[in-house]
């Protein structure tokens, strides 16, 4: 039987350190807000037929990595002419050593090649403010400059990309392996990366966290952690990244 006018999407939600249940939640009801779409829901790249089979993927996780074989099948989902809207720490690989320091080892350059980028450090979560980089773009038009208490994200970039959002920021990272920024290069927000006949679209913001996310470093976090997910920017640039991977805006 035909699927008629479904889209299908596979979202990926999970991982360490976040409060994966509110963002996998947070991000269902805005797909549920398109009638069209069909969603699978995953913790990991384990069921790859069936996240190559969908219409799109959308990621949310942090430290999880596809396999080599898994990664291959990505690549070329993507370069075959498949969309990925990827948020936050999906480009992340995160190693705890002895010291006290979190290193992000280059583990798997094909995934950061297709990504476009490989976080690598952030500084104390604090407000920044993101500029709109390329205001004439649809998934930015009519949006002004806005202030997030989130994860800045400081990554090494891969390949061809548009930016789209960006922010300053320069410095020293303590407790991150690599820990020198101290150049006054803009630091991505959200780009887009063609990739063969597809593209990847990529938004860093969006951190939260709560009570019992960094167990077992830490037994009960502190106070919860929202980041981007207090703006109402956030939530339309989430909306237009599920419209950019649907083919309608």
């Amino acid at each position: 039987m035909a699927k008629s006018d479904r889209i299908d999407v596979y979202l990926v939600a999970g991982g360490k350190y976040h409060n994966i249940d509110y963002a996998r939640l947070e991000i269902l009801k805005l797909i549920a807000e398109q009638p069209r779409l069909k969603v699978e829901v995953g913790p990991d790249y384990g069921d790859i037929d069936a996240i190559c089979a969908a219409d799109f993927i959308v990621t949310y996780t942090c430290d999880v990595m596809p396999t080599a074989a898994q990664t291959e099948r990505l690549c070329e989902r993507v370069r075959n002419g498949g969309r990925w809207l990827a948020l936050h720490g999906t480009n992340s690989i995160l190693r705890f050593l002895d010291d006290g320091r979190v290193d992000c080892p280059r583990e798997n350059p094909a995934f950061m090649e297709l990504l476009g980028s490989q976080f690598l450090s952030h500084p104390p979560i604090q407000p920044y403010t993101v500029n709109i980089t390329e205001p004439d773009h649809p998934l930015v038009t009519g949006l002004q400059p806005f202030t997030v208490d989130d994860e800045l994200y400081l990554s090494e970039h891969h390949g061809e990309q548009t930016t789209l959002l960006h922010t300053h920021w320069n410095g020293k990272t303590e407790g991150f392996v690599e820990d020198d920024w101290e150049t006054d290069t803009p630091r991505s927000c959200m780009y887009l990366r063609p990739y063969g006949a597809g593209e990847v679209l990529y938004l860093t913001l969006g951190h939260c966290r709560g009570k019992y996310d960094m167990q077992p470093h830490i037994e009960e976090y502190p106070e919860p952690e929202f980041g981007a997910w207090k703006t109402d920017e956030y939530y339309e640039l989430l909306r237009r990244g599920i419209r950019w991977a649907m083919g309608t805006l």
